[in-house]
């Protein structure tokens, strides 16, 4: 039997699905914005770590594929942590949007592939 979250990881980018709760979403101005937080599970890569969370980020908001017609938003707050023996911010690095772009790597890939 197909899951809510199994629909959601096909018309969503799989990571937020996976990483980040949905804390909202709405249609504004005929386009689908999803809010997404980052939830509070370290990174397996400091895991050997003692990590306390601290905070988040400002949201990004990146522009994704086209659901039904409609441009879809993605509303982003990432998490930060606190390693306590560095004392440095560390955070998990995502790389969901292209570079020089305000879309997600997928959809600037798509865009890239239907321009030839």
């Amino acid at each position: 039997m197909t899951t809510p979250i199994d629909i959601s990881k096909l018309l969503l980018p799989e990571v937020l699905v996976d990483y980040f709760k949905l804390t909202k979403h709405e249609i504004k101005h005929g386009a689908l914005h999803f809010y997404f937080t980052e939830l509070n599970n370290i990174p397996e890569e400091f895991k050997a770590l003692k990590l306390s969370s601290k905070g988040f980020f400002a949201e990004a908001t990146v522009q994704d594929f086209p659901i039904r017609g409609k441009n879809v938003f993605l509303h982003i707050i990432r998490r930060r942590w606190f390693n306590e023996a560095s004392k440095e911010i560390v955070t998990r690095d995502w790389q969901l949007v292209a570079k020089g772009t305000r879309i997600t790597s997928e959809f600037a890939t798509f865009l890239k592939d239907i321009s030839y």
